[in-house]
């Protein structure tokens, strides 16, 4: 019998294990990329934060750091998103992973480069979209994800997305160990994709005063909000968030333009390019102006907590599995011990199922 942790997740990125470290803004450093590669598992690169300059850094940083295949985020609404796209292919990055993402033609062009696509989706809808467009997996964020999330659970979502698609399918969305590995193999998924247990380990570059509110925080304190940006998004209840939901109409587009204006700073885009970015996002996502800028500009409230490590004043997009969160491995110890704890799992199942024949 196979091993059945090798699936078409391994074989298609070039992985060891079926698992993936998402692409976190601010959070998918090279560092923690190369520390979930080098670990066995494959990491996205958080490009949808960075300017084309940064990713070139970025990227010649990962390569210098490990021989292993990784991938980068983008969205096409990102300043510079065009040249982006070039560096990607030029660079012969293995996989592309997005959200806010291109069309049927950008994705042929990737696919031509031999550029692997695989969006995440939160919706049943969006999953078959994805695969008229030509993605080549889809990964499947349940509920309990962090960051822009659907309503929908995993336990839910998932099987709905296998039954629907074709294509490899990866969950995300409440992950954290080897039985939530085992898990999703069971349902019929090709691995799982993990942020918030990638964010809460040795590698990652969130300062440590960030990393114990996080672990500090219960499952009843990550929550979901429409007020940042209209789109439903899960993080940690803190001072700003509270802040945000008691807010109304004037003080969305105070946060809009102050997010805007923190966002120009960072990237050194002008303004008129980021203003465009938000009319773009506005007209695909069906958002006012106000959100769109929100959803343009919202990483630079981010970046306040997970690198200025401000907890009260920035944003902390999390996941619900944080609330159950409690050490800081490095991402080999993680890895390692998600790997034995699934394999002994699925081993014990086999055993069951040999038993009962008998």
């Amino acid at each position: 019998m196979g091993d059945p942790l090798a699936t078409i997740l391994t074989q298609r990125l070039g992985c060891r294990y079926p698992v993936i470290q998402t692409a976190m803004g601010w959070v998918a450093t090279p560092r923690l990329v190369v520390g979930s590669c080098e670990a066995g598992a494959f990491g996205f690169l958080a490009g949808a934060v960075m300017t084309p300059a940064q990713l070139r850094d970025a990227l010649a940083e990962v390569k210098a750091a490990t021989d292993r295949p990784f991938g980068v985020n983008f969205h096409m609404f990102q300043p510079g998103a065009a040249e982006i796209v070039d560096i990607i292919i030029a660079e012969k990055i293995r996989a592309v992973s997005f959200g806010r993402g291109p069309d049927a033609k950008m994705i042929a062009r990737f696919k031509d480069a031999g550029v692997l696509c695989i969006p995440t989706v939160g919706a049943l809808k969006h999953a078959q979209k994805m695969e008229q467009l030509g993605c080549d997996m889809i990964t499947v964020q349940g509920g309990e994800g962090g960051g822009h999330t659907g309503a929908v659970a995993t336990t839910i979502l998932l099987p709905q997305v296998l039954d629907a698609v074709k294509i490899p399918v990866v969950a995300a969305g409440g992950f954290a160990d080897g039985r939530g590995l085992a898990a999703a193999l069971a349902y019929g998924a090709v691995g799982i994709a993990m942020g918030t247990r990638f964010l809460l380990t040795a590698e990652s570059p969130v300062p440590e005063a960030v990393k114990a509110r996080y672990l500090e925080a219960g499952a009843d304190r990550i929550v979901v909000s429409t007020k940042v940006d209209g789109i439903p998004q899960r993080m940690v209840r803190n001072r700003l968030l509270d802040r945000i939901e008691a807010s109304g109409a004037m003080g969305r587009w105070a946060r809009a333009v102050s997010a805007g204006l923190a966002m120009r700073k960072a990237t050194g885009a002008p303004f008129g390019q980021l203003f465009a970015a938000a009319r773009g996002m506005a007209s695909e996502g069906g958002l006012t102006l106000p959100q769109a800028m929100m959803a343009a500009s919202a990483p630079t409230l981010i970046q306040k907590a997970v690198v200025g490590g401000d907890p009260d004043e920035g944003l902390m997009a999390s996941g619900q599995v944080a609330g159950r969160i409690s050490d800081l491995p490095t991402c080999k110890d993680l890895v390692d011990r998600i790997v034995a704890d699934a394999a002994t799992r699925l081993a014990a199942l086999r055993a069951d199922r040999a038993s009962a024949a008998a």
